[in-house]
């Protein structure tokens, strides 16, 4: 009778750090106390995939999906408009369909914050941190780098 209770005991408690151990790992990244939006959105929306450091999360792993690694240089080399479009639209317009379209869940300018968050992950790789985050003003980015492309092919 003694064994048998014993025997009983050791399953619950097996079971109860199997099951406290699966809700550890399980659990979703929190961002930290008093983040801006923007970190709060990123956790909220795109770390589950791509980690809380932008380098991809084991998660997805499981799935056999593989985020883009947002510290690459190549993703800090896109360009705002295709990071944007990318968030709202989602990657199956452009063959990587992978990653889900947002746009009915985030406003505009929701994903330009996340667009700006994501430039902060660029640049921990490449340089140092910047202090705060900033909305990603698209129409304010396009305006020069077309007066830059008529400058350059004006001059012979």
């Amino acid at each position: 009778m003694r064994r048998g209770v014993l025997m009983v005991l050791a399953a619950v408690a097996a079971i109860g750090v199997f099951a406290g151990g699966l809700g550890w790992l399980l659990t979703d990244a929190r961002p930290p106390a008093g983040a801006p939006r923007a970190q709060r959105l990123y956790y909220a929306y795109c770390a589950e995939c791509h980690g809380t450091d932008g380098r991809g999360s084991w998660r997805a792993s499981l799935f056999l999906l593989r985020p883009s690694d947002l510290t690459d240089p190549r993703v800090a080399a896109q360009s705002d408009r295709y990071l944007f479009d990318i968030i709202k639209h989602g990657g199956a317009t452009i063959g990587r369909p992978g990653m889900p379209a947002f746009g009915a869940q985030l406003s505009d300018e929701d994903i330009q914050l996340l667009v700006g968050y994501v430039r902060t992950l660029a640049s921990r790789r490449t340089g140092p941190q910047p202090q705060a985050y900033r909305t990603v003003d698209l129409r304010a980015r396009a305006a020069p780098d077309m007066a830059r492309g008529r400058r350059r092919h004006a001059a012979p």
